[in-house]
């Protein structure tokens, strides 16, 4: 599995607050990402892969939410996620 407890913790760490709050926008925005980006290089070898084309549209959709959630109430934390992500240019 390419996405283990582990990296997890390691990803809600250097996110979030702590390893342990999964609920941080900042913190979910990264774990998306990261199976974004997964995915992406899986539908590259795998063209014909409509259920990961699928799987990944829809995790683009809750990360875009969730921007969009950061963009209303803090955009100081909105810059700074976008920054440490690199999704923007």
């Amino acid at each position: 599995m390419y996405l283990t407890k582990e990296k997890k913790a390691e990803i809600f760490a250097k996110h979030g607050e702590s390893a342990t709050n999964t609920g941080s926008a900042e913190g979910q925005i990264a774990l998306f990402t990261f199976r974004i980006n997964h995915l992406t290089q899986h539908l590259k070898r795998n063209r014909k892969d409509f259920n990961t084309e699928r799987s990944l549209v829809k995790l683009v959709g809750k990360r875009r939410n969730l921007l969009d959630y950061l963009i209303k109430n803090d955009i100081i934390r909105y810059r700074n996620i976008i920054k440490e992500l690199g999704l923007r240019k």
